[in-house]
């Protein structure tokens, strides 16, 4: 790799803000900047990713490609308003499976089924200029830029959660979220690692991520990681394996939940950071 480059990552949406002209929605998109190569990971659940980044002077045009994490709304309804501002055919990373009919189960509406599921029609997002590459492989973006493809379930103690499913007719069958996948980026401290949701499991995604890059090196962890629902058991289970990979900064955000999230803060201390809407980063 090239000494002179640098890495910089702005989170251009997520749950909550850390600056007043970055609007919050529950969803992720982070912007990734590596020598040539302008990479949307994820654009959040509506426009107002693509809206925080024109208040802010970053122009959608710059993006060179996208890449989606996994196929729920909370990570792909702004798309179409980043196509829009693109203006121009770009590639689109995703798995298969994100175009799954996808629902969630929720007992705070009596066990009914709610759609999640990416909230645009494949056509009408060809139209505007996606050119979709589904792999369940990992993908090179660049040299230094990869996504990893499907994330093997190896850990004892990560799970996918229960209330996903995929209807597929009239039957609703469980969702192994098989299309959840991470970005990640090689640089001279290690890898730098963007997740989406990760469903499959933080600890899960990092250790494939060690596999198929051959580096064992792990210098930075931003994005979600699913801990809402887990009780402190598998927190605690996650931090301490997260601490045999010797992370140095990891900037938890979107799905993490609070309680995990304070409880991170406590265990890593300088290490931790929340990783806010507006958030800009740069190795």
């Amino acid at each position: 790799m090239v000494e002179s480059m640098t890495l910089k990552l702005t989170t251009l949406c997520d749950n909550l803000s850390g600056h007043l002209n970055f609007s919050a929605a529950w969803g992720l998109s982070v912007l990734v900047e590596c020598g040539k190569e302008v990479v949307l990971w994820d654009a959040g659940p509506s426009g107002v990713a693509a809206a925080n980044a024109l208040q802010n002077g970053i122009s959608p045009a710059r993006i060179t490609c996208a890449a989606v994490s996994h196929g729920h709304v909370d990570h792909t309804g702004g798309l179409v308003d980043f196509l829009r501002l693109i203006g121009k055919e770009i590639d689109v990373y995703l798995h298969p499976d994100a175009w799954g009919l996808k629902y969630i189960q929720r007992q705070e509406t009596g066990g009914r089924m709610s759609f999640i599921g990416i909230p645009h029609r494949k056509e009408a997002l060809e139209g505007l200029g996606a050119v979709f590459l589904e792999k369940r492989k990992p993908i090179w973006i660049s040299d230094e830029i990869l996504i990893t493809g499907e994330v093997p379930m190896a850990s004892d103690f990560e799970t996918i959660d229960g209330n996903m499913f995929v209807k597929n007719g009239d039957a609703y069958t469980h969702d192994a979220l098989a299309d959840d996948q991470a970005l990640a980026v090689k640089t001279e401290k290690g890898l730098v690692v963007v997740l989406g949701c990760a469903h499959r499991g933080v600890v899960n995604t990092l250790c494939h991520l060690q596999e198929i890059t051959g580096v064992e090196k792990i210098h930075a962890v931003i994005g979600g990681t699913h801990l809402m629902r887990a009780g402190s058991r598998r927190i605690e289970q996650t931090m301490a394996a997260l601490d045999k990979f010797g992370i140095e900064q990891i900037g938890v955000s979107h799905c993490t939940g609070m309680p995990a999230a304070m409880a991170f803060a406590a265990h890593f201390g300088e290490r931790f950071f929340f990783n806010f809407a507006g958030k800009v980063l740069e190795y």
